[in-house]
């Protein structure tokens, strides 16, 4: 078994897809390799994603030590940014495969 953060999970592989599972973590992953953005930035990079699901998958990442949220205090409205941490940005070779790997297919049509 392994486990992460109070989780357990049967194999490496499955805890890795614990983590950066589901339709929006990699996306979200994906556009901050290479800059900081903040969470209206991020949405409009990912037009059909909902607030909600934003902001829970956001939420996740962060817990889980991927990305970082800083917040900027000095005047209203507040200004919050995300960014990779240097533990999330260990998952950019992954985020890149599996971004190379779609590509390959959207490109050979497979079905």
């Amino acid at each position: 078994m392994y486990s992460f953060k109070g989780k357990e999970y049967p194999c490496c592989s499955s805890l890795t897809m614990g983590i950066i599972g589901g339709k929006w973590k990699t996306a979200i992953l994906y556009n901050l390799r290479n800059e900081t953005l903040r969470y209206n930035e991020l949405r409009k990079k990912m037009s059909t994603v909902t607030e909600r699901t934003l902001s829970l998958q956001l939420k996740a990442l962060v817990e889980d030590g991927i990305i970082k949220r800083e917040v900027f205090y000095s005047k209203p409205p507040l200004k919050v940014e995300y960014s990779l941490t240097d533990f999330g940005k260990t998952l950019l070779p992954l985020i890149q495969l599996v971004a190379d790997w779609g590509a390959f297919v959207h490109e050979k049509k497979i079905k």
